[in-house]
């Protein structure tokens, strides 16, 4: 499993990052709090506060993680998980 921060901070963001993950051939989570969304949901998104970023967890072989982390490698912040 990768684990690393997002921030999603307009609408277009967040239709990207969900686009990026339905390509995905994985499963790609979003928590935020006490919250897990399917990443690729975006009204399941839209449901979050995403005033603050979010954590992604990618299940899946690293290989197909890595290549998902760096299709949103955009919206990835520095803090940590």
């Amino acid at each position: 499993m990768i684990e690393f921060s997002v921030s999603l901070s307009s609408i277009e963001d967040v239709r990207q990052f969900v686009n990026a993950a339905s390509y995905c051939p994985c499963e790609v989570d979003v928590c935020s709090g006490r919250y897990v969304i399917d990443a690729k949901s975006i009204m399941g998104l839209f449901s979050l506060d995403l005033s603050k970023p979010v954590r992604v967890e990618v299940h899946g072989t690293d290989e197909e993680g890595n290549q998902f982390r760096q299709s949103v490698a955009a919206f990835e912040t520095q803090n940590k998980p």
